[in-house]
Protein backbone atom coordinates (compact mmCIF):
# COMPACT_ATOMS: atom_id res chain seq x y z
CA UNK A 1 0.00 0.00 0.00
CA UNK A 2 1.31 3.39 -1.03
CA UNK A 3 2.04 6.13 1.72
CA UNK A 4 0.44 9.30 1.23
CA UNK A 5 3.50 10.64 2.34
CA UNK A 6 5.82 9.57 -0.02
CA UNK A 7 3.01 10.46 -2.97
CA UNK A 8 3.16 13.96 -1.76
CA UNK A 9 7.36 14.03 -1.69
CA UNK A 10 7.17 11.98 -5.12
CA UNK A 11 4.59 14.83 -6.83
CA UNK A 12 6.32 18.21 -4.63
CA UNK A 13 9.68 17.07 -5.51
CA UNK A 14 8.47 17.00 -9.24
CA UNK A 15 6.84 20.36 -9.31
CA UNK A 16 8.62 22.52 -6.77
CA UNK A 17 10.44 24.39 -8.86
CA UNK A 18 7.82 25.33 -11.70
CA UNK A 19 4.93 26.30 -8.62
CA UNK A 20 8.20 28.37 -7.09
CA UNK A 21 9.04 30.41 -10.30
CA UNK A 22 5.28 31.53 -10.65
CA UNK A 23 5.11 32.34 -7.22
CA UNK A 24 8.28 34.24 -7.35
CA UNK A 25 7.01 36.13 -10.63
CA UNK A 26 3.67 37.35 -8.42
CA UNK A 27 5.18 38.61 -5.36
CA UNK A 28 8.18 41.10 -4.93
CA UNK A 29 10.18 39.12 -2.11
CA UNK A 30 11.31 35.69 -1.83
CA UNK A 31 9.36 35.00 1.40
CA UNK A 32 5.96 36.51 -0.10
CA UNK A 33 6.91 33.58 -2.40
CA UNK A 34 7.48 30.63 -0.30
CA UNK A 35 4.62 31.69 1.83
CA UNK A 36 1.99 32.06 -1.23
CA UNK A 37 3.36 28.94 -3.14
CA UNK A 38 3.11 26.50 0.73
CA UNK A 39 -0.47 27.93 1.19
CA UNK A 40 -1.53 27.07 -2.10
CA UNK A 41 -0.14 23.68 -2.26
CA UNK A 42 -2.03 22.65 1.18
CA UNK A 43 -5.15 24.36 -0.16
CA UNK A 44 -4.87 22.31 -3.30
CA UNK A 45 -3.69 19.15 -2.05
CA UNK A 46 -6.57 19.17 0.08
CA UNK A 47 -9.39 20.14 -2.53
CA UNK A 48 -8.29 17.21 -4.23
CA UNK A 49 -8.37 14.81 -1.67
CA UNK A 50 -5.23 14.42 -0.65
CA UNK A 51 -4.01 13.55 -3.81
CA UNK A 52 -1.48 15.11 -7.00
CA UNK A 53 -3.79 18.61 -7.62
CA UNK A 54 -3.76 19.77 -11.43
CA UNK A 55 -0.82 21.98 -12.46
CA UNK A 56 -3.64 24.76 -13.67
CA UNK A 57 -5.17 24.64 -10.17
CA UNK A 58 -2.26 25.54 -8.32
CA UNK A 59 -0.92 27.84 -10.51
CA UNK A 60 -4.46 29.81 -10.01
CA UNK A 61 -4.84 29.82 -6.54
CA UNK A 62 -1.12 31.27 -6.47
CA UNK A 63 -2.03 33.72 -8.82
CA UNK A 64 -5.44 34.38 -6.68
CA UNK A 65 -2.86 34.28 -3.41
CA UNK A 66 -0.67 36.73 -4.30
CA UNK A 67 -3.52 39.45 -5.13
CA UNK A 68 -4.47 38.81 -1.72
CA UNK A 69 -1.50 39.45 -0.53
CA UNK A 70 -0.74 42.58 -2.11
CA UNK A 71 -3.95 43.38 -1.81
CA UNK A 72 -3.50 43.71 2.12
CA UNK A 73 -0.15 45.09 1.74
CA UNK A 74 0.49 48.32 3.60
CA UNK A 75 2.01 51.57 1.56
CA UNK A 76 4.61 51.71 4.16
CA UNK A 77 5.29 48.14 3.44
CA UNK A 78 5.26 48.81 0.23
CA UNK A 79 7.94 51.34 0.42
CA UNK A 80 9.98 49.26 2.15
CA UNK A 81 9.74 46.41 -0.82
CA UNK A 82 10.40 48.88 -3.33
CA UNK A 83 13.96 49.81 -1.73
CA UNK A 84 14.97 46.25 -1.31
CA UNK A 85 16.89 44.39 -4.59
CA UNK A 86 14.57 41.99 -6.63
CA UNK A 87 14.34 38.76 -6.04
CA UNK A 88 15.42 36.71 -8.68
CA UNK A 89 13.32 34.80 -10.43
CA UNK A 90 15.35 31.83 -11.61
CA UNK A 91 18.19 30.11 -9.96
CA UNK A 92 21.04 29.35 -12.37
CA UNK A 93 23.27 26.52 -11.97
CA UNK A 94 26.75 27.80 -12.37
CA UNK A 95 27.11 26.76 -15.75
CA UNK A 96 24.36 29.07 -17.57
CA UNK A 97 24.46 31.99 -14.82
CA UNK A 98 24.81 34.28 -17.87
CA UNK A 99 22.64 33.66 -19.59
CA UNK A 100 20.01 33.05 -16.92
CA UNK A 101 20.49 36.22 -15.69
CA UNK A 102 20.10 37.63 -19.43
CA UNK A 103 16.80 35.80 -19.78
CA UNK A 104 15.59 37.17 -16.30
CA UNK A 105 16.69 40.71 -17.29
CA UNK A 106 14.45 40.42 -20.70
CA UNK A 107 11.43 38.72 -19.09
CA UNK A 108 11.28 41.33 -16.26
CA UNK A 109 11.49 44.06 -19.63
CA UNK A 110 8.25 42.30 -20.71
CA UNK A 111 4.84 43.78 -19.70
CA UNK A 112 3.11 41.88 -16.79
CA UNK A 113 0.64 40.20 -18.95
CA UNK A 114 3.18 38.35 -21.32
CA UNK A 115 5.43 37.50 -18.62
CA UNK A 116 2.82 36.28 -16.88
CA UNK A 117 2.11 34.08 -20.09
CA UNK A 118 5.25 33.59 -20.67
CA UNK A 119 6.32 32.13 -17.46
CA UNK A 120 3.04 30.11 -17.47
CA UNK A 121 3.80 28.25 -20.51
CA UNK A 122 7.52 28.02 -20.98
CA UNK A 123 8.36 27.44 -17.20
CA UNK A 124 5.08 26.26 -16.02
CA UNK A 125 4.21 23.33 -18.55
CA UNK A 126 0.80 24.85 -18.74
CA UNK A 127 -1.08 24.46 -22.54
CA UNK A 128 -2.87 27.72 -23.81
CA UNK A 129 -6.03 26.35 -22.83
CA UNK A 130 -4.93 25.82 -19.21
CA UNK A 131 -3.41 29.40 -18.85
CA UNK A 132 -6.45 30.82 -20.65
CA UNK A 133 -8.79 29.34 -18.09
CA UNK A 134 -6.40 30.45 -15.10
CA UNK A 135 -6.54 33.69 -16.32
CA UNK A 136 -10.23 33.67 -17.33
CA UNK A 137 -9.05 35.17 -20.87
CA UNK A 138 -9.91 33.64 -24.44
CA UNK A 139 -7.38 31.29 -25.48
CA UNK A 140 -6.16 33.24 -28.62
CA UNK A 141 -5.59 35.96 -26.53
CA UNK A 142 -3.38 33.77 -24.67
CA UNK A 143 -1.49 32.17 -27.80
CA UNK A 144 -1.09 36.20 -28.83
CA UNK A 145 0.36 37.17 -25.57
CA UNK A 146 2.92 33.96 -25.64
CA UNK A 147 4.03 35.13 -29.32
CA UNK A 148 4.03 39.10 -28.67
CA UNK A 149 6.35 38.10 -25.39
CA UNK A 150 8.45 35.75 -27.72
CA UNK A 151 9.09 38.28 -29.86
CA UNK A 152 9.75 40.94 -27.40
CA UNK A 153 11.98 38.88 -25.99
CA UNK A 154 13.68 38.00 -28.81
CA UNK A 155 14.27 42.03 -29.42
CA UNK A 156 15.50 42.41 -26.13
CA UNK A 157 18.07 39.93 -26.03
CA UNK A 158 19.14 41.08 -29.39
CA UNK A 159 19.83 43.91 -27.84
CA UNK A 160 21.55 43.12 -24.99
CA UNK A 161 23.53 40.87 -26.86
CA UNK A 162 24.64 43.26 -29.15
Amino acid sequence: MDDPTDNWREWLDENAARFLLFARQQTRREGDAEDVLQESLVETWKKAGHSAPAAASVFATIRRRAIDLARSTTRRELREQASSPEVPWLEPDIESGDEAQLLESAVRQLKFELAEVVTLKIWGGLTFREIAEMLEIPQNTTASRYRYAIADLRKNLKTVLQ
